[in-house]
């Protein structure tokens, strides 16, 4: 029972960074924007708020917690929504290829928190990590009583607010997507924007709304690993492939955040399992970490053959549009 407990913990962890990356992504495609910036993003968000919480914990001779929190929580949806803006202003500006311009942010968001990560560790005088270890403490502490409960609340009510938050998050862009104007005028624009701008709407900021705010949501899954899956420390490279895990986590899930929300857990859950397994070797572990795409592929195959309208990406994703050529 205790191992079982602390697989589906550990599970959990590694999921709900992916569903940030996930809904952040569901959203910025809903307007046809095929943003595979998704891991730099991360990037940028985890360092920024690691940063942010960094400077000011050296800054104060008695920190308080909550307050450094903030700070993270800020600096992480900032540089986010920078990374959005980035993308926005080269697919939809700039007419730049969004396949192109997404990947570039990857490099550039990956680098850039590598590079500061760096940096500040040289600052603290370490080898290569650096720590926020009172900031973190805020953002692991978990539902007070409820926590205490044996097993159940071990298993659902000991994590940090921001596993809670991404959950509400889901739940909330579900409703927003199907059940708001706005959110119907976000659906119109990413299966067709030529459509859509003939109706008035402004596919143009819908676009770059959608964009950013998706940005700042990857940014609060970077912030999520580092602070409450990592303890506030960082090291380079330590994501992973976790922000390409969230993209593939968006066409498992058919482009609906309340399906992403258990496929986030079965994507931990694949991504640790090879840990649970004895006698695995080398090859074997890699091979079990390539589950969550495999299943990614398996799904997709499937939901291609159903040709379920609910089940398929907006019609537009990925293409450019350009108002005076419509």
């Amino acid at each position: 029972m205790n191992t079982i407990l602390i697989f589906i913990q550990n599970a959990i962890g590694q999921g709900i960074g992916i569903l940030f990356g996930a809904n952040g992504e569901i959203l910025t495609e809903k307007s046809g924007n095929l943003n595979l910036g998704v891991p730099g993003m991360m990037y940028m968000g985890g360092i920024a708020g690691l940063a942010g919480a960094y400077l000011y914990e050296n800054a104060v001779v008695a920190p308080v917690p909550v307050v450094g929190m903030l700070i993270a929580l800020v600096c992480a949806l900032v540089a986010g929504t920078l990374g959005g803006a980035i993308y926005s202003v080269l697919t939809i500006s700039l007419r730049a290829n969004q396949n192109v311009a997404g990947l570039a942010l990857t490099t550039f968001g990956v680098g850039l928190g590598n590079f500061f990560g760096g940096s500040l560790s040289k600052l603290s005088g370490g080898v290569g990590q650096i720590s926020v270890a009172a900031t973190a403490g805020a953002f692991r502490q978990p539902i007070p009583l409820l926590c205490d409960i044996p097993v159940i609340g071990e298993a659902l009510f000991s994590y940090g607010f921001l596993t809670y938050f991404a959950i509400a998050l889901s739940v909330y862009l579900a409703w927003y997507i199907r059940r708001t104007r706005r959110g119907l005028n976000l659906r119109a624009v990413g299966e067709s924007p030529s459509t859509a701008d003939a109706a008035g709407i402004d596919v143009a900021r819908y676009k770059y709304v959608a964009t950013c705010v998706g940005g700042a949501i990857c940014g609060l899954g970077g912030l999520y690993f580092v602070m409450e899956y990592s303890g506030g420390t960082w090291t380079n490279n330590g994501f992973g492939d976790r922000g390409w895990l969230a993209i593939a986590l968006v066409i498992f899930a058919r482009w609906n955040p309340l399906h992403a929300i258990w496929g986030s857990i079965l994507f931990g859950a694949l991504y640790i399992l090879y840990l649970y397994i004895p006698g695995l070797g080398r090859s074997m572990q890699e091979i079990f970490k390539m589950l969550p795409y495999f299943v990614t592929i398996v799904v997709l195959v499937l939901t291609s053959l159903r040709k379920k309208k609910e089940d398929q990406p907006p019609e537009s994703l990925g293409q450019p549009f350009f108002r005076e050529e419509r």
